[in-house]
């Protein structure tokens, strides 16, 4: 909230009042902020997109016709579930699985209409919030595993891996993928004072990331802060500005080994990252394992037109798909099934297509680009379809892509009346 002031000097709509504004950009920080506490539900993620869908229609809000492709996807994937869940509605569980998976195509709807318009500003807020959620998990995180909360073992920790705010330490470390990408780039693009700030919330990040002993999000902070630092030396307009992000990468990455190190010093630690490291668990192997039940699953599929309905995969196979392309098949049938991997390739082929524009909110386009093509990936071994910021990530890249779209637009325009270019 404390960002709204500041936040002002972007370019906003001149017959918005000011005061609208504020609350506007207030409520996208909270959308960030409030995606960090899901081990409640109805969370207050919920709660906020519910309330700035209120304040965002009331107040003005367009559905572009670049959304037609992104609203038609979410329509027939979430068609698919319901018509397959139709035999098992009884089933309070199989409902609200519906329900949220309904929920969840909206709030994707709902940020990337925001984002598209008074991008710089919001995207800036949204931003913010993100790093100021990312800091309350990975706070929480590390005081569960450090036993420094009074009674928070069971609420903030799971099995010996760190959980905090979340219910699953494995949602924890991904959810904080995209936090740490935009604390990095200010770790490596900013002033002393903020790269100061942006390292202690990077780091305390990092660690909760290596306590969650996730390995998807090991190796996905890895690789996205990599292929994210690429894209920013790519796309630097200065030798100086390419030099520093070059520099301050490898110092971020000494003191990531230096970090890793003093925790593989703690023989608790230790033990179970060496569990956890390892490629040969039990639930990976064998002809029922991860990959089997993936080959198992995807033959079933091409049988059931209608597939088997939400959360029934487990009643054929020792645990769930951890897969959320065959999930798609399973829970929805074909239709789903179809539309699910179309509306998420689309969405990576179009935000590669706009990636190298350059617009006032190109660093961040690219950290979130980063951080949902981690997604994608990751995507292929664990079930991510009901992952808020997942959906978030969706619906911010199509906003941004829309509003990168009326910036070429707007550019052409100028360009041929030799006019100054303005910013959405």
């Amino acid at each position: 909230m404390a960002y709204t002031a500041a936040a002002g000097e972007f370019a906003s709509r001149p017959i918005t009042p000011p005061g609208v504004i504020g609350l506007q950009r207030a409520l996208v920080w909270l959308i960030g902020a409030s995606g960090a506490i899901v081990f409640i539900e109805p969370s207050p993620y919920e709660l906020v997109t519910l309330a700035s869908a209120a304040v965002f229609v009331a107040t003005g809000i367009k559905l572009r016709a670049v959304f037609v492709p992104l609203l038609l996807l979410l329509f027939l994937v979430n068609l698919g579930y319901t018509i397959s869940a139709v035999p098992l509605l009884e089933d309070s569980k199989i409902t609200n699985w519906i329900a949220t998976s309904w929920y969840m195509a909206v709030t994707a709807m709902l940020l990337a209409m925001i984002t598209a318009e008074d991008t710089a500003a919001r995207l800036d807020m949204l931003r913010r919030g993100l790093v100021v959620g990312g800091g309350i998990a990975g706070l929480a995180a590390v005081a569960g595993y450090f036993h420094l909360v009074p009674g928070g073992d069971d609420l903030l920790t799971l099995y010996g891996r760190a959980r905090g705010t979340f219910k699953d330490p494995n949602v924890l470390g991904a959810f904080l993928i995209l936090p740490a990408l935009l604390a990095l780039q200010n770790v490596v693009t900013a002033r002393v004072a903020a790269t100061l700030r942006a390292s202690f919330a990077l780091g305390i990040m990092t660690l909760a990331i290596l306590l969650a002993f996730s390995r998807a999000a090991w190796g996905g902070l890895v690789l996205t802060a990599a292929f994210m630092l690429a894209l920013m030396v790519l796309t630097s307009q200065t030798r100086g500005e390419r030099s520093r992000i070059i520099v301050m990468t490898l110092a971020a990455a000494v003191a990531g080994i230096v970090l890793i190190g003093v925790l593989l010093s703690i023989d608790s630690i230790a033990d179970m990252f060496k569990q956890r490291a390892s490629f040969d668990q039990s639930y990976d192997e064998g002809r029922f394992g991860r990959f089997g039940r993936h080959i198992l699953g995807a033959d079933m599929a091409l049988d059931l037109p209608f597939g088997i309905g939400p959360l029934q995969f487990h009643n054929y196979f020792p645990e769930d798909t951890h897969n959320s392309y065959l999930n798609a098949f399973m829970s929805g049938g074909w239709l789903s099934g179809i539309c699910y991997p179309a509306l998420v390739f689309t969405t990576v082929i179009l935000g590669f297509r706009y990636l190298f524009v350059r617009v006032p909110w190109q660093r961040t386009y690219i950290a979130m680009f980063s951080a949902f093509l981690g997604t994608v990936g990751e995507s292929f071994i664990i079930d991510t379809d009901h992952w808020r910021h997942f959906f978030l990530m969706l619906g911010t890249m199509w906003g941004m892509i829309a509003a990168t779209r009326a910036h070429q637009a707007e550019a052409s325009r100028s360009a041929e009346i030799g006019s100054p270019v303005t910013s959405t």
